[in-house]
């Protein structure tokens, strides 16, 4: 009886040694989403070295697994909040030589492409994402940035098309909505941009960009 009461008890004590070791394993996803909402509460130091921490726990599972791709996917995440686009493009492209179709680092690399302004290798990778996950979690995103590439190059009308979808996906950002009113403005659709404008108001009435282009749309209609 004894003897069994200490096994049980040898058991116990194995089980939780187990859990307390599962429970002080680095988690490099979760490091990061701490970061990303300390950068929301502007704890910038904060995040910064919980970004850090993130980038180093990836590193380390990658030296463990080369082949892990969540480890890729959540380094190139970090790293783009770090602003650090040439270490992006660069993980991203080490990752995607294991599997070339992951579209987390796809749509990465296009916003890494897009804040180096090489626009044309954004708007592919960005295209390649919508394609390869037409569901993805960040699709509303890349229809952005696509928007954004479009009406930067002084193409509104597909400029338009591109925010607009974006707006259908996710209708609760007012800077989508404006950005959706510059396009149509830019292509001379003032009734439509007015449109925009006042959705981006609607969000955010201290909005004083939209405020003025929407007085300004006004104008030119009439």
């Amino acid at each position: 009886m004894k003897r069994s009461a200490k096994t049980f008890a040898l058991f116990l004590a194995l089980l939780s040694a187990a859990a307390l070791g599962a429970q002080e394993k680095p988690d490099a996803l979760k490091t990061y989403r701490q970061g990303r909402d300390l950068e929301a509460r502007g704890r910038m130091d904060d995040a910064n070295e919980r970004y850090q921490s993130a980038v180093a726990i990836c590193k380390d599972e990658i030296a463990q697994n080369a082949a892990n791709m969540d480890s890729y996917a959540v380094l190139t995440w970090t790293l783009l909040r770090q602003k650090k686009y040439r270490d992006t493009i660069d993980w991203g492209n080490k990752g995607l030589k294991i599997n070339p179709n992951d579209y987390r680092v796809i749509e990465s690399l296009g916003e890494a492409f897009f804040y180096l302004d090489d626009y044309k290798e954004s708007l592919r990778q960005m295209q390649k994402y919508v394609d390869s996950a037409p569901q993805g979690e960040r699709v509303s995103v890349a229809y952005f940035f696509m928007g954004e590439i479009y009406r930067i190059q002084r193409q509104p009308k597909h400029a338009d098309i591109a925010y607009t979808t974006a707006v259908k996906m996710e209708p609760g950002i007012a800077l989508w909505w404006y950005r959706t009113g510059m396009a149509r403005e830019q292509a001379a659709e003032y009734g439509s941009a007015a449109d925009a404008y006042e959705r981006a108001l609607s969000l955010n009435p201290a909005y004083k960009e939209a405020a003025d282009a929407l007085d300004r749309v006004k104008k030119r209609s009439t």
